[in-house]
């Protein structure tokens, strides 16, 4: 098998990759960043949700113009949005890349220790779970910056690293969890590896809501009217993964995969 199959089908990987990446796409739908979602890309793009709103309803005094051409309009802004999201997704998938390579670093060094700290890990998982719940009160705090780099693609990339930064306290249940695999799987690859399936589940939400940024603005609303749903379903999985932990059947089905993964073999 080649390298990257080896690496990628090892381990309980094959467990944790699908867990990271519904993490980020939870963190996203979450009340923390939701929310925030027209704020970015208008801040890139110069037109809010509000402005689109008043024109194809007629408020705010700005006259009515017709669906088609709102769209037309946003049209001709569709790449730089696109562009400006990437960027913001470059950014944040830098601070937290960087902090899974350390925290699988560290697991790696603590390699023969593997099964206590997964289940001392496995309790912390479902303190976060409930935490993201809203279980636990007080876990939920948020520490934002109040300056801004300048609006635009140059300030995008900037923009993604303070989002990283920031809101870490805020998606902290979901990217902590994240940060518990990756110490378990142990090397700075792998936790790096599951940090970036983390950020894909969080940011390809935000280049296809700049895609199709009119239609995105009544989903976001319908959405927010569930966040609980969205909350308490992400907390669940959280709570799950910790159960497997702790009980020690994560390591089991680690073992399984392993063996699965040994008798595959790729088409090319």
């Amino acid at each position: 098998m080649d390298p990257i199959g080896t690496t990628v089908l090892s381990g309980s990987l094959l467990l944790a990759a699908p867990l990271a990446l519904a993490a980020g796409l939870v963190s996203f739908l979450s009340p923390c960043v939701l929310p925030l979602v027209p704020g970015y890309l208008s801040y890139v793009t110069g037109m809010s949700g509000t402005q689109v709103r008043e024109r194809t309803s007629g408020s705010g005094g700005g006259g009515t113009a017709t669906v088609a051409e709102v769209d037309a309009e946003l049209a001709t802004r569709r790449w730089t949005m696109v562009t400006g999201s990437v960027l913001f997704i470059a950014g944040f998938t830098l601070v937290f890349v960087a902090v899974g390579g350390f925290i699988g670093w560290l697991g790696d060094l603590f390699i023969g220790y593997t099964d206590p700290i997964t289940r001392v890990l496995g309790a912390l998982t479902i303190v976060l779970g409930l935490a993201f719940m809203g279980l636990l009160p007080g876990f939920a705090r948020q520490f934002r910056f109040t300056w801004l780099p300048k609006a635009g693609m140059a300030g995008a990339p900037l923009l993604g690293i303070l989002f990283g930064l920031g809101w870490t306290p805020c998606i902290g249940p979901t990217l902590a969890a994240v940060q518990s695999l990756a110490f378990v799987e142990g090397g700075a690859g792998r936790g790096m590896f599951l940090s970036l399936l983390y950020c894909i589940g969080l940011g390809l939400p935000f280049v296809l809501a700049a895609l199709a940024y009119r239609r995105a603005l009544g989903t976001f609303a319908w959405l927010r009217r569930h966040t609980r749903a969205v909350t308490v379903a992400g907390g669940l999985m959280l709570v799950l993964v910790g159960l497997l932990m702790v009980s020690g059947l994560w390591t089991e089905l680690t073992i399984v995969m392993q063996q699965w993964a040994a008798d595959f073999q790729t088409v090319i």
